[in-house]
């Protein structure tokens, strides 16, 4: 009779590679981490590696690894091996808002490389950034067991004096002015802002007209200081900034505006998208792009190469943020010194069909 369908036991049942088996009256002990070792042919440190996902294990013996996990009905044990290692392999992020370009490219970018090193990560949005919904957030993830935090905030709340965060949590913060007090990451936004106003400016274009972001954000108020700033050192006139939300339609609204500007020549805004709203706001005012107006935008995002004309932008590196985050994080978690401060990823322009010398006569003033 065979021993998967009955009481006897075949010698293939007490082969080598198989777990032993129970002697007869006790109960059956649960499959460890050893028995899928033994039965896989690797160590148990390979097979801990595996259930965690971790990306350094050559595939074949991945699979291997499965197979045994399979036969076994082996199931790790997470939450025992976090309460035996003092540690939970995820990372909390904390946010105000998935909606934007940066915060959702650099959430996808934290999850790629947080996985790569083994860890999972828990998203947790805010809803108003208050003091009261940001501790709140960290609340819940201290509840469902972290390991350290990112907390991605555009807004001005970390350098306001009644906001902080808890004492003792381990934290990266992206895209906020608290160096001072946290690890921040962030792309350099005034350096790309700067390259942006300084590409118009030596195309032939006397001034350069802004879209910017929301008021409170830090990104948009970085933007909108490099392009008063360059245009200051280069002794050109700083025209009146026209305000968006990062929305095609915020681009579009200001567009328009700037359409009936004759003077204007030249618009710098501060993402792709409000880009795309002024390029139709242009067109449908019979303004050219770039042969009356040249338009740069900020992100690079996928579609920016497919707009009509293809955009010249900046381009952000949301990967090596990501990158930066995390290991800036598994530092901290790992009690190694992680001083506090900015770490700025560069930024570049990216040249394409959108911008162009100004026709004869027609330099903004």
């Amino acid at each position: 009779m065979s021993g998967r369908g009955g009481t006897a036991l075949t010698a293939a049942d007490t082969s080598p590679g198989s777990p032993p088996p129970e002697p007869s009256g006790r109960r059956k002990r649960g499959v460890s981490i050893g028995d899928v070792a033994r039965l896989a042919g690797v160590s148990s440190q390979t097979v801990s590696r595996v259930s965690t996902g971790h990306p350094r294990v050559i595939a074949s013996t991945r699979e291997r690894v499965l197979a045994a996990m399979e036969e076994l009905g082996y199931r790790p044990n997470n939450a025992a091996r976090a309460l035996r290692l003092g540690e939970f392999r995820t990372i909390g992020v904390v946010l105000f808002t998935l909606s934007t370009t940066g915060n959702s490219r650099t959430v996808e970018a934290i999850a790629d490389h947080a996985a790569a090193e083994g860890y999972a990560i828990t998203l947790i949005p805010v809803a108003s950034p208050t003091q009261d919904d940001v501790l709140g957030a960290f609340t819940r993830l201290e509840e469902l067991a972290v390991d350290g935090v990112i907390v991605i905030m555009e807004v001005h709340l970390l350098d306001a004096a009644t906001v902080t965060l808890p004492p003792g949590v381990q934290v990266v913060v992206v895209d906020s002015d608290a160096g001072d007090r946290y690890a921040v990451v962030d792309s350099d936004q005034f350096d790309g802002a700067r390259q942006a106003v300084r590409h118009l400016l030596e195309l032939g274009h006397r001034t350069v007209w802004h879209v910017a972001g929301p008021t409170g954000s830090f990104a948009a108020e970085r933007r909108t200081n490099a392009w008063r700033t360059t245009l200051q050192e280069a002794g050109r006139r700083v025209p009146p900034v026209e305000r968006g939300d990062w929305s095609a339609e915020s681009g579009y609204q200001a567009g328009l505006r700037l359409a009936e500007q004759d003077r204007c020549t030249a618009i710098f805004a501060a993402n792709d998208q409000m880009a795309l709203g002024v390029l139709r706001a242009l067109h449908e005012h019979g303004r050219s792009v770039p042969g009356d107006v040249s338009v740069v935008g900020f992100d690079d995002i996928p579609d920016a190469g497919c707009f009509h004309p293809p955009l010249t932008t900046v381009r952000q590196d949301f990967a090596e943020v990501g990158r930066r985050c995390v290991e800036r994080l598994l530092r901290q978690i790992r009690r190694e010194a992680v001083e506090p401060g900015m770490a700025l990823v560069p930024t570049r322009m990216v040249v394409r069909h959108s911008t162009a010398r100004p026709r004869r006569g027609r330099q903004s003033t």
